[in-house]
């Protein structure tokens, strides 16, 4: 089979180098979703140089904004125990990931954007850093990385590794299981999600001494430190809503604002001062946003306008990048979007969680499931997940009507993200030491 993974891999890296000029072309003159003067990274051209030093240089890459918030806590926990050995370079793919990300990570850790899997970019990116380590996190598996990674001798690893059951699906073809095959068996370290993750892994052939578990990392990411902006902002918004029922819709994908409108409306019936919050998962979505609502007659603020919550404000759109983890301090119930329709597959509710919201979520959470149930397990009250809209209205209704029971699930999501969270970071650096740090 690993043969066969070999052939099969020759040939896909035959086909990115091929179609190579045409992802050029795409990023150089069509790069509506790349950043502007960075966008050659993709290709393995660094925007910054290497310094000349004897510590080892170990790679963190995250595709997105919640994968790379994940890999913070590990990344400041690495450097606070080798900080005299080790330096860290992170990488991200979305625009939005890189924006958000740079403010958040350790000082002196190098943040560029991940190059793309074609031939001419790993190699130079892998050339000019000569990482001596790489940490993927979740789902970043990418054959033309893995396999000339392992050529050079890198030593790899899966953290909060995962793969989701379309994934599972499709690399268990006849073709794509050789190289999948081919691909695992070069990691040192595979850490799961979960027992059903690690199952999956090694139904594709993963060497099962590679495959150890540690938490989910995603538990750590409400662990933060307030700034005094970060405070003042807060209290701001607080002053603003105070006295008044509110509610969050995080992470609100297309489509998913008609089932806020709809449940805001019925709200609305008994409380008539009602304040939603609206977070779109996709920040330059909010101005449609705000004009859909407004054209219903609703007093929206939109926060990318600077405008500011009033008596008479019904929705408040915030679409502005990181600052959900601020305003979850602001509101005593979050809703999760990406939940609400199907082929969705739900948000990380650890960070409502952590800051002590009331967490709510719908019906298509997909791997978000696992972390469902675990807080569920520790506390029934920890996360509500309902059906519908119609289900939503009832539960905020509940909450809004009834303080005992709005603090009981404040505290039990609160506590239980607590439980989770405990030990995770070192559980990871430990396995982190001793199978992949000790090869370099």
């Amino acid at each position: 089979m690993v043969s066969m993974g070999l052939v099969t891999y020759r040939i896909y890296r035959a086909l990115t180098q091929a179609f190579s000029p045409l992802l050029y072309l795409h990023l150089r003159y069509l790069r509506r979703l790349e950043h502007p003067t960075r966008w050659p990274e993709r290709f393995g051209t660094p925007s910054t140089t290497t310094t000349t030093t004897t510590k080892t240089l170990i790679w963190f890459h995250a595709v997105s904004l919640g994968e790379g918030m994940s890999a913070i806590p590990i990344i400041r926990h690495c450097l606070h125990r080798r900080p005299d050995d080790l330096s860290v370079l992170m990488t991200t793919t979305t625009t939005s990931a890189f924006e958000v990300i740079g403010g958040q990570l350790p000082s002196g850790v190098i943040h560029q954007f991940a190059p793309l899997d074609v031939p001419a970019a790993v190699d130079a990116f892998l050339g000019y850093w000569k990482p001596r380590a790489i940490f993927l996190m979740e789902s970043e598996l990418w054959p033309n990385l893995i396999m000339s990674a392992s050529e050079k001798g890198i030593v790899l690893a899966l953290l909060n590794a995962r793969i989701s059951a379309k994934s599972f699906g499709r690399w268990s073809g006849p073709l794509a299981l050789p190289l999948i095959s081919s691909m695992l068996s070069k990691f040192s370290l595979i850490s799961p999600l979960s027992t059903a993750e690690a199952i999956r892994f090694q139904l594709l052939c993963a060497p099962p001494f590679v495959i150890n578990f540690a938490g989910d990392l995603k538990y750590v990411t409400g662990d933060f430190e307030l700034s005094d902006k970060d405070k003042r902002v807060i209290e701001d918004l607080q002053l603003r809503l105070a006295g008044r029922p509110v509610w969050m819709a995080a992470s609100i994908h297309k489509d998913e604002e008609e089932v806020v409108l709809w449940v805001h409306r019925v709200l609305m019936q008994t409380y008539p001062n009602l304040v939603t919050v609206v977070v779109p998962r996709h920040p330059h979505k909010g101005k449609q946003i705000a004009l859909a609502l407004r054209s219903q007659g609703l007093n929206v603020a939109l926060k990318s306008n600077h405008e500011t919550i009033s008596s008479s404000t019904n929705f408040y759109v915030a679409d502005t990048l990181g600052e959900l983890r601020l305003l979850y301090r602001t509101t005593p119930i979050a809703v999760i979007g990406g939940s609400f329709l199907p082929n969705m597959a739900g948000h990380n509710i650890s960070e409502a969680a952590a800051a002590g919201c009331a967490v709510l979520t719908g019906p298509y959470v997909g791997h978000f499931s696992h972390m469902i149930q675990e807080m569920q397990r520790l506390n029934p009250l920890s996360v509500r997940q309902v059906s519908g809209n119609v289900e939503l209205a009832e539960a905020l209704i509940e909450l809004f009507d009834n303080s005992k029971i709005l603090e009981a699930r404040q505290e039990a999501a609160k506590e239980a993200c607590l439980t989770q969270s405990r030990g995770v970071v070192e559980k990871v650096w430990d396995l982190i030491n001793s199978h992949v740090l000790k090869q370099t």
